[in-house]
């Protein structure tokens, strides 16, 4: 007997529902015109980098446990005497999820993440790009469950961006609230 793969539930909220009410939604004529979740990218900048150059280190660290894939470190361009970075400096860490991860990312963010954020009263519907893409930010990286608080010394923000394949931001915007997206009014 063939043994049933597991499947994230927002996949499966996705192909069984949300897929099909799109299709009415927006008059598609195939099934493959249905916008649906690319990756989503989550970045981690860490600016205190510059006086302590295991900071990136530690912060990829807490990244590869909220996204529970290894990130990047990603490293300077050129030299700001300002800020004193130099070029090829370490000055934070992302990650891309796609398929699978990516579904579990979104769920743990909607369901856990974002309850705990303090003082929520809901995602900025106008943070779309105009090509479908969504781009949000978090204060503190602790609000994800993965996070021993007990142990963390520093706390981190994190940018998080939704790519999706919809030609228009209302297209992806109905595609986010059939994922209960908590936009505000």
């Amino acid at each position: 007997m063939a043994e049933a793969k597991y499947e994230p539930r927002f996949k499966k909220l996705y192909r069984e529902s949300i897929q099909q009410a799109m299709r009415e939604q927006f008059k598609y004529e195939n099934g493959m015109q249905v916008p649906r979740l690319d990756k989503i990218v989550i970045n981690m900048g860490v600016g205190e980098a510059t006086g302590d150059s295991k900071k990136p280190s530690v912060a990829a660290e807490d990244l590869a446990m909220i996204a529970g894939q290894k990130p990047v470190i990603t490293h300077a361009r050129n030299s700001i005497a300002g800020f004193k970075v130099r070029e090829n400096m370490p000055i934070g860490a992302k990650v891309t999820l796609r398929r699978d991860r990516m579904y579990e990312f979104l769920d743990r963010l909607i369901n856990i993440a974002l309850p705990r954020v303090r003082d929520f009263r809901g995602l900025n519907p106008k943070s779309f790009d105009g090509r479908g893409n969504f781009a949000m930010g978090i204060k503190e990286h602790i609000v994800f469950p993965e996070i021993n608080y007990d142990k963390v010394d520093q706390i981190w923000g994190m940018d998080i961006i939704v790519c999706t394949t919809a030609e228009t931001d209302d297209e992806a915007r109905a595609l986010l609230k059939g994922f209960n997206f908590p936009f505000r009014q």
